[in-house]
């Protein structure tokens, strides 16, 4: 079973994407191998890899959802999500590029012309940007958040903290969702501000987590930037968040279903050839069902992504809360189920860091909480219904 491709072709895909996600894939098997990839990753402790996300960028595909004008390849949202997909499944080190997708989204939507200019110049070289929204005491509430920017000699000077800055350490530059004016509702005075990596006072403190070094602490001690690192407009950095929300779950909705498809694929791949009371494991009926299962969970995200990715390239500006929510649920909780089903299947094996199942779940666990967690989106659903 293919990822994104059925042996039959896909009737939902154009020809052209159809090639497209053939050359992902290729790319993937040609260069991010099972020996090729423990070096890229430093022994799966560093997702990203700058080499392939520079050679990828050569190749236009970090450009996809980037206009023409500034060097990207004006694709639609649809061509992202194949792609995120097809990279999540040949297991491509460029973890930082989902989150700079989502960051390229707000920038497409609300940033100034030299902001785009600047930094989509950045990414379709291969650079990564990152965005920090959550803090210590502030996690789903974000409306709590507490880090601030006061004007200074007409620049911006940050104060706090951030928690769960995925990639910050790879990122050209952060943007920092911070409180401007603490009058008003929890949802007003928010603004979103840019920050270079390198800036004075920025402080980037890695996380040890299960899945390695992706993710970091910032401290933010009198950071100054000019007043044109503000992105959009001052005080609209809930409304700005909140746009941005139907890319940013099918962003992360079609990055776990590649990473389900490959746990599916390789828990699949083992059935097909162990062997116990003298006939493969996936001769019994109790692992087809759960291959059945699987498959036909896989079949119904895959549609789901894909719708939503098409409606949102149909009318950018709708709000898509229900459908964009049910994106991230049904993915991140079907990779979840299929790394944990694949380790059953494979048994001892799939416990072993010998074998590549033990990872896929230490991946998979992580994505029912980044990105909203899966009871934030349950209770976002229910609320669309009237509950």
């Amino acid at each position: 079973m293919e990822a994104a491709l059925t042996g039959r072709g896909d009737l939902t895909l154009s020809d052209e994407q159809q090639d497209f996600v053939r050359s992902v894939r290729d790319f993937c098997a040609r260069e991010c191998g099972p020996q090729r990839l423990r070096e890229l990753t430093n022994g799966f402790e560093d997702l990203h890899n700058e080499e392939i996300a520079r050679r990828m960028a050569e190749l236009g595909w970090l450009g996809i959802t980037i206009p023409e004008e500034y060097g990207g390849s004006g694709g639609t949202f649809l061509d992202a999500a194949l792609f995120l997909e097809e990279t999540a499944k040949g297991e491509a080190p460029i973890g930082a590029y989902a989150v700079t997708l989502i960051v390229v989204g707000t920038l497409n939507r609300f940033g100034s012309e030299e902001q785009k200019r600047r930094l989509f110049g950045a990414v379709t070289g291969g650079g990564a940007l990152a965005i920090a929204m959550s803090e210590p005491d502030s996690g789903s509430d974000v409306a709590s958040l507490k880090a601030s920017a006061e004007r200074s000699n007409g620049d911006w000077v940050l104060n706090g903290s951030k928690m769960w800055c995925s990639y910050a350490h790879k990122a050209e530059e952060i943007l920092i969702v911070v409180r401007t004016d603490r009058g008003g509702s929890p949802h007003q005075g928010l603004s979103m501000i840019l920050v270079p990596r390198e800036t004075a006072g920025l402080t980037i403190t890695p996380i040890e987590t299960l899945g390695g070094t992706e993710t970091n602490e910032l401290h933010l001690d009198g950071c100054r930037v000019p007043a044109e690192a503000l992105l959009g407009s001052e005080g609209g950095g809930w409304t700005q968040l909140m746009s941005g929300l139907n890319s940013e779950r099918v962003i992360l909705g079609a990055s776990a279903l590649g990473l389900a498809q490959r746990a599916f694929d390789e828990a699949l791949a083992y059935a097909k050839e162990r062997r116990q009371f003298g006939r493969p494991i996936g001769s019994f009926q109790a692992i087809q069902h759960k291959f059945a299962d699987m498959a036909t969970d896989l079949a119904q995200a895959r549609l789901l992504v894909r719708s939503v990715a098409r409606m949102t390239d149909d009318d950018p500006e709708r709000m898509l809360p229900q459908e964009a929510s049910m994106v991230k649920l049904a993915s991140t909780e079907l990779a979840k189920r299929c790394a944990l089903e694949g380790m059953q299947i494979m048994g001892g094996y799939g416990y072993a860091s010998e074998y590549p199942m033990e990872r896929y779940l230490r991946s998979a666990v992580v994505t029912t909480i980044f990105g909203g967690t899966s009871e934030i989106q349950k209770n976002i659903i229910a609320k669309t219904l009237g509950l």
